[in-house]
């Protein structure tokens, strides 16, 4: 990575549920979901769909049931438009993990972390259709079990950037992502992982002034990322490339 972008993202600040981070893409507007994910917290209204899920001192433990036959999937019920959204997780063994934005009836976006890969894709709206999952960054990277990372996914207009822990970020963009996002949530694959301090902001539907200069450093620091093994979903399909936008 490039000591330009380190410059531009060291700028972001611990996360707090009270306070927004500083942005890339974003301008955080008004607090929207707030849950530390501990025990004794119940701050927002879980769907959980499948696995197994537990408060804790530290955060919400969610691992796969085998008896799912899927991995395991929960979900705030709200609507987004433009927003930022931030969480810190830890991965206790899981195979994979993700921040999943859906529509109201399909999948339109992710964040997946495993333990030698970070992805960011748009995801396959349709299933049997024409559309498929445009994989925008793909880096192999280290994630050590145990340890706590942050991750920071904005989506303004056609456009989603996520950033780990203030170091490594990746975009794309795509005419899905115009239209009204619903149900954030987590996935899991295996066993297990632990979420905390998921919070998400509301923005405002003009990107920063500075977005240009920053996609421009990001777009450099992707190509010169290193490449994780491609695992399923990733055909490409029509999208605008991160880096041409």
């Amino acid at each position: 990575m490039s000591l330009r972008l380190l410059a531009l993202l060291a700028l972001v600040s611990p996360l707090g549920a009270a306070d927004a981070p500083v942005t890339l893409l974003a301008q955080p507007d008004k607090e929207i979901v707030s849950d530390a994910l501990t025990k004794d917290v119940q701050a927002a209204d879980w769907k959980i769909a499948k696995g197994k899920w537990e408060r804790t001192a530290e955060g919400i433990r969610v691992e796969e049931v085998p008896a799912d036959m899927h991995g395991a999937a929960g979900r705030v019920p709200v609507k987004l438009q433009d927003f930022v959204a931030a969480f810190e997780f830890r991965l206790d063994g899981a195979k994979s993990i993700s921040l999943s934005i859906n529509d109201a009836k399909e999948h339109v976006a992710r964040v997946m972390i495993t333990p030698t890969s970070l992805r960011v894709q748009k995801d396959d709206h349709d299933h049997d259709g024409p559309e498929k999952s445009i994989i925008f960054l793909n880096q192999a990277q280290a994630f050590a079990a145990g340890t706590w990372h942050r991750v920071v996914l904005e989506m303004v207009g056609d456009t989603m950037v996520a950033t780990i822990d203030g170091k490594i970020s990746g975009f794309g963009s795509d005419d899905l992502f115009k239209a009204e996002k619903a149900n954030p949530g987590f996935t899991c694959a295996g066993q297990s992982a632990t979420f905390r301090n998921f919070v998400i902001w509301s923005a405002k539907a003009e990107p920063k002034a500075s977005w240009s200069e920053a996609r421009g450093k990001i777009a450099e620091a992707m190509k010169a990322a290193p490449t994780a093994a491609k695992g399923k979903g990733a055909a490409k399909g029509k999208g605008k490339a991160a880096a041409a936008k």
